[in-house]
């Protein structure tokens, strides 16, 4: 097993977050999936979904970096699905449902902002970056 670079998963988390803040700021005013239909609405999905395909990718990163351990530490996140949507959004872009992306935003979004935040605090207290 090679060593395992957490400066840089350190880096990487906080660049989620930010990500995941962008989106929380891009969601906040999206009343119902309606909107995403309209043309404001549309422009504000697809900026949602650039950040996600990063989250996503980003994640995958930091799952390869740790040798597939460290997220495995945080269960309660569906680490497999947020990956996945990444690919799903690079690979069929017009097949991604805005419902299904406005459910996610709307309740996984938060648990998933703690999450990242309790990450880098337990990054910062087990390995100092």
């Amino acid at each position: 097993m090679s060593e395992i670079d957490w400066e840089l998963i350190g880096v990487k988390l906080k660049q989620i977050r930010w990500a995941l803040r962008t989106i929380r700021w891009r969601f906040r005013r999206v009343p119902d999936v309606e909107y995403f239909r309209t043309r404001r609405g549309r422009e504000r999905l697809d900026g949602i979904y650039m950040l996600l395909e990063a989250v996503g990718e980003s994640f995958s990163q930091i799952d390869k970096l740790s040798d597939k351990t460290y997220l495995s530490c945080y269960p309660e996140i569906d680490w497999k699905s947020i990956i996945g949507l990444r690919h799903i959004i690079a690979h069929n872009y017009f097949d991604v449902d805005a419902e299904a992306v406005f459910n996610n935003c709307r309740d996984q979004l938060p648990p998933l902002l703690e999450t990242v935040k309790c990450m880098i605090e337990d990054l910062k207290k087990n390995h100092p970056i």
